[in-house]
């Protein structure tokens, strides 16, 4: 990737998402890749923190007539993010938030979040998208921006999700849109 692609990718980055996932995604483009893929230099979740976050990230995208959030590999894209690109800080206020999320459910339903059903998973991320839930902060924003992010960069939301165009043809102003029924990617 060029660094013009690289200045453009980060300059909608930015504008899409904010500014708090556009840091560590720079960090994340200015870095080599080893390998493709989403794999970590160390674990920064337990296991208990990635069933957590495969949970909320499947209620975020969900398996429908395509594959959800879990198949596309997103827990670990977000584990990779949060292990190798993100400052302590943001870290720990990541872990919080998720602490916060898993204590409520708890507290309040007696139960994990991966054992509630779903809507009351979905009642929970609701009162923390509403940071209505004490000590969550902006987790839920935050990782529904990865969650989305880690999605639609896969190539199961680039390809499955969206129809891909490798390249891009003409321009068609009217193109008949109700025949896909899908955003074009490329």
């Amino acid at each position: 990737m060029s660094m013009w692609d690289r200045r453009n990718l980060l300059a909608g980055a930015v504008a899409l998402l904010g500014a708090e996932v556009a840091a560590p995604l720079a960090r994340a483009l200015a870095a080599e890749a080893a390998a493709p893929g989403f794999g970590s230099s160390h674990a920064v979740f337990t296991a208990e923190q990635r069933s957590l976050l495969a949970a909320i990230a499947e209620r975020i995208i969900p398996t429908t007539d395509t594959p959800g959030a879990i198949a596309a590999g997103v827990p670990q894209f977000i584990e990779m993010m949060v292990a190798d690109f993100y400052e302590t800080a943001d870290r720990n206020d990541f872990l919080n938030g998720m602490g916060a999320v898993e204590g409520y459910a708890q507290v309040h339903h007696a139960k994990a979040f991966t054992g509630l059903d779903a809507n009351d998973q979905d009642a929970v991320l609701t009162l923390a998208m509403h940071s209505q839930i004490a000590g969550v902060g902006g987790f839920f924003n935050h990782c529904r921006q990865l969650v989305i992010l880690g999605y639609y960069t896969s190539e199961i939301g680039c390809k499955q999700e969206r129809v891909y165009v490798p390249v891009p043809g003409r321009y068609d102003g009217q193109y008949p849109y109700a025949q896909v029924r899908r955003v074009f990617s490329s």
